[in-house]
């Protein structure tokens, strides 16, 4: 039996990227899975909402639950909730859908800003830094450099724009998506695990993001994979020394059920 007890995650750049699975994704999770270890899909993915996510990745192939899917999205919107914030939404269109019962009116008391290619122009990120500078909090769903918006072409991500707000406003920004160490915390709790993060593995193609901060706090064996936003030698960026890097996700999940 595997001393890997759960697993956490990442989508985007690690099961699949944009509309494809990376290799033999589908059949490894299944093998996972079989092999009893726990699991739980951790994502920072905020260009769509959590149904829509779901919708794609079952298209795609992957046998999942809903429930198993934690969103920065979701944690975004239980934090606007929770301060009883009017958000300003920088946000997709289908990210949008999952914040339809949120009052929204101004004057704003948050600006909650993610990954949003068709939104962040001049004149909104200009809203945006006077809600800011009109005492709003800032609300960064993540932080990335960039993301895997095709195979073999990286993207922009959000961390530009919210450095860039808080650049000019003085502000800074509250993070809600990985790698927060309560976000990890939030799937560890779920799959009943959170007593024991040295059984539980984070596999996802982002060193730091997906492998830093939280994960290397609670001491989760961490996992890179070479596919998504991997660049050559990321992984001699990891503070602590990995615990393993892997081509893909489907040979992260051999060595994962042999550990």
């Amino acid at each position: 039996m595997s001393a890997i007890k759960g697993a956490l995650l990442d989508l985007s750049g690690t099961l699949h990227i944009d509309k494809v699975a990376t290799p033999n994704a589908v059949a490894a999770l299944k093998k996972l899975r079989a092999a009893g270890i726990k699991v739980r899909f951790v994502t920072n993915s905020t260009k769509t909402s959590d149904e829509r996510l779901y919708a794609k990745l079952s298209a795609l192939g992957f046998e999942l639950d809903r429930t198993e899917i934690f969103t920065s999205l979701s944690a975004a919107k239980r934090l606007v909730q929770e301060n009883n914030h009017r958000p300003l939404l920088l946000l997709e269109d289908e990210a949008l859908e999952q914040f339809t019962d949120v009052d929204q009116s101004e004057p704003h008391t948050a600006v909650v800003l993610g990954l949003a290619p068709s939104k962040l122009d001049y004149a909104r990120m200009n809203r945006a830094f006077s809600a800011l500078m009109g005492g709003a909090d800032l609300i960064g769903i993540h932080r990335a450099k960039y993301f895997a918006s095709s195979e073999n072409t990286l993207s922009i991500g959000p961390g530009g724009f919210i450095a860039a707000l808080e650049y000019a406003t003085g502000k800074q920004g509250v993070l809600v998506g990985k790698p927060k160490r309560e976000f990890y915390e939030l799937a560890l709790r779920d799959i009943g695990l959170l007593d024991q993060p040295e059984s539980v593995a984070m596999v996802g193609d982002d060193v730091l993001a997906d492998l830093g901060g939280g994960a290397q706090e609670l001491g989760l064996k961490r996992i890179l994979v070479r596919t998504g936003k991997y660049m050559a030698n990321d992984e001699t960026k990891a503070e602590v020394p990995l615990d393993g890097t892997f081509d893909t996700f489907a040979d992260a999940v051999d060595r994962m059920i042999d550990w």
